[in-house]
């Protein structure tokens, strides 16, 4: 006999969302995904002073901390007509690259890492052989079999408690886990040596923004002085401290990040064919380097993959009406002009329309138990 699963809310997608799953014999034969959560984040700052806006759409978010604010911020000096100071710019890219660094590792190993390594498998891997993977992907000197020997009796104490802490909620020995045990002690190793990383990078927040989260943002440039001799600005040695950190951030990335994916990539080919939606990807550039008008002076350009051809990269003019456009048809708005017609990110309206979830939604092809869930509820920026 059938039944139906609800699981609602999925937080762990930076966004509610919710799944049912119609059950049959133990199998799923139907799924339907909706997104049911709402932020609108300007409706939260109509009636308020544009110069502390930052402030306010920051803090929706403490993951992609500063990515709201820095938006923000261009935002009102590109209404005024604003040009910030070089050194603010310089400023706003070091700490926007920081994020970007900071956020790929810390979704990487902390937000879906134990889907793919098993943490109690690892208990079963030759230190020694695993200290010898390790050297073959990459130089990273933490490397040694002694030093897997000590990670693999770390967590051997949790095991054998039965409390595994952060690692408790996995489903340890399941077949969908493919890693070999030397490769889940690598994984699992370098998870926990990120959760010592990613509080470091974030100092550089802390040094500009005076603080991560949230650090601190300015409508005209930033909100700190830089003066090479300054006890309590900007100085050398923060400066140098900066640059220490981008340089180990940057080596982390590359030896033991980017090595890592590309290993656990391997086992889990079949995985890459799942997922893609449209094939249509688009980039608004960033990273100015003479103001955010001039978008030929981005370190980041802009531009447009279509039907995952990367061969071809299709010149975007951002503020054209008619090439880019946000369309709601299937989200929880609507506009006044109709829900077929797609508006330009400045002329989009943010008038609620929600229903709540009405089964069944869109249809979903089953291939076995693994299912490409037809994400229903957000903004799409199709490419015709």
């Amino acid at each position: 006999m059938g039944k139906r699963i609800v699981v609602d809310p999925i937080t762990r997608i930076e966004g509610h969302l919710r799944i049912e799953a119609d059950i049959e014999n133990g199998k799923i034969k139907d799924a339907y995904s909706s997104g049911t959560m709402v932020r609108l984040i300007e409706e939260i700052l109509k009636g308020r002073d544009p110069r502390d806006a930052w402030a306010y759409v920051g803090r929706v978010c403490g993951v992609c901390t500063s990515t709201h604010s820095l938006t923000s911020v261009r935002t009102v000096e590109d209404a005024l007509d604003i040009t910030i100071p070089a050194n603010a710019e310089l400023v706003r890219n070091i700490m926007h690259c920081t994020l970007y660094m900071h956020d790929h590792v810390v979704h990487f190993y902390h937000l879906h890492a134990m889907d793919w390594v098993d943490v109690v498998n690892a208990l079963k891997a030759d230190p020694k052989k695993t200290s010898e993977l390790a050297q073959s992907l990459s130089h990273w000197p933490k490397s040694s079999p002694g030093y897997f020997s000590d990670i693999q009796a770390r967590i051997g104490k949790f095991v054998a408690s039965g409390q595994l802490g952060i690692f408790s909620n996995g489903y340890w020995g399941h077949p969908a886990y493919k890693l070999p045990p030397e490769v889940n002690l690598i994984g699992l190793a370098h998870y926990l040596e990120a959760l010592e990383w990613q509080k470091e990078i974030v100092k550089i927040h802390a040094i500009f923004g005076g603080k991560n989260p949230h650090p601190n943002y300015l409508v005209g440039g930033m909100a700190c002085s830089i003066g090479l001799d300054d006890v309590s600005g900007i100085n050398a040695e923060r400066l140098a401290m900066v640059d220490r950190l981008l340089t180990e951030g940057k080596q982390f990335i590359e030896q033991v990040y980017i090595p890592d994916l590309m290993a656990i990539a391997s086992f889990y080919k079949d995985w890459g064919a799942i997922g893609g939606g449209l094939g249509n990807y688009l980039v608004y550039g960033d990273l100015p380097t003479k103001g955010i008008r001039d978008t030929a002076s981005f370190k980041f350009p802009s531009g447009a993959i279509l039907g995952k051809d990367i061969s071809k990269v299709y010149d975007v003019d951002l503020k054209k009406d008619d090439e880019v456009q946000e369309f709601i048809k299937h989200s929880w708005y609507e506009y006044s002009g109709g829900d077929d017609k797609g508006l330009h990110p400045w002329k989009g309206e943010s008038k609620i329309n929600y229903t709540g979830p009405k089964p069944p939604f869109e249809h979903l092809d089953v291939k076995t138990n693994i299912h490409t869930l037809k994400h229903q509820g957000g903004m799409a920026m199709p490419w015709k």
